[in-house]
């Protein structure tokens, strides 16, 4: 808690995957995160905090948000959503824009760090800029602990791919695929547009973004004699495995970590990736994948 009214990073464990927290409202403290990750700073940062009434302190809401947030949280679903506290999520943690991107997270841990901070933390994936995000405390040291005066251990994430970002601003907006799925959301405001209006205004949304240092080869039969296998299902074999039963769930949980795994495979010359389905959890699935792939704009 002192570290972070310091303005230093704490490594945070949420439910989607761990966070390099730091105060919102403190501009030094959310340039120190933008240099650890080496995230361009035009890439705003989600603002955490506690339950839908410190929500509603940063963040101007409407029907649909107030009928998500009763939904979904605390849980894996961020609203982008107009700014009402412009000193509470400084400039730079929006990236200068009149919105904030706002979430309460699940995880214990870190509902009590922000029970006790008092105010939103940002807490953007704890890797470097468009490295795969880190699901357990060990990948999140390996990859900004220099950074942070103090780490939190929650244990490996559960969901393991970060939030569902949906905009409010005027047609409902799926910026970002997730845990909560399009279907789901629909189901309780209404059909939502595609991202490109509002997509600047989402963390994620970049070229090449939660990418290993191999090359990934994605909808793969089989691997190629130099690629590391990432299968799915009954598309099994040497290698990883998302999940051996098709369970979207578990390789959401499992994508980031055997990405990982798959990287450090001596001698390998790229990633091979069975199809994954393109339903429910999928699309966040292959969302990510065609992002570590370098597929998507």
């Amino acid at each position: 808690m002192a570290a972070l009214r310091d303005g230093q990073l704490v490594i945070l464990p949420t439910e989607t995957v761990y966070g390099l927290a730091a105060d919102a409202g403190d501009p030094r403290a959310v340039a120190a995160v933008y240099a650890a990750k080496g995230r361009p700073a035009f890439n705003p940062l989600i603002a955490h905090v506690a339950d839908v009434e410190a929500a509603r302190r940063i963040a101007v809401f409407d029907g649909r948000a107030e009928r998500l947030a009763a939904a979904f949280w605390p849980g894996p679903l961020t609203l982008v959503l107009p700014v009402a506290d412009e000193a509470a999520v400084c400039d730079l943690a929006r990236a200068g824009l009149d919105t904030v991107a706002v979430r309460a997270p699940a995880h214990p841990v870190a509902h009590a760090l922000l029970e006790a901070f008092g105010g939103p933390l940002v807490a953007p994936s704890a890797n470097r800029s468009g490295r795969p995000s880190p699901t357990t405390l060990a990948d999140a040291l390996e990859e900004t602990g220099a950074a942070a005066a103090a780490a939190l251990d929650g244990g490996p994430c559960a969901i393991g791919l970060e939030s569902t970002v949906v905009a409010l601003l005027d047609a409902p907006r799926l910026l970002r695929p997730g845990a909560v799925t399009r279907g789901q959301i629909e189901a309780l405001i209404g059909p939502l547009s595609e991202a490109e209006a509002d997509a600047k205004r989402s963390p994620g949304r970049m070229a090449r973004h939660y990418a290993p240092n191999l090359p990934l080869r994605l909808n793969a039969e089989e691997p190629r004699a130099d690629e590391v296998w990432l299968g799915f299902g009954r598309k099994g074999g040497a290698g990883f495995n998302l999940s051996p039963d098709g369970d979207l769930t578990e390789a959401a949980a499992n994508l980031f970590a055997y990405l990982r795994a798959a990287d450090r495979a001596d001698g390998a010359a790229g990633i091979a990736v069975a199809p994954i389905p393109d339903t429910g959890l999928g699309e966040a699935i292959n969302d990510r994948l065609r992002r570590a792939a370098g597929y998507v704009g």
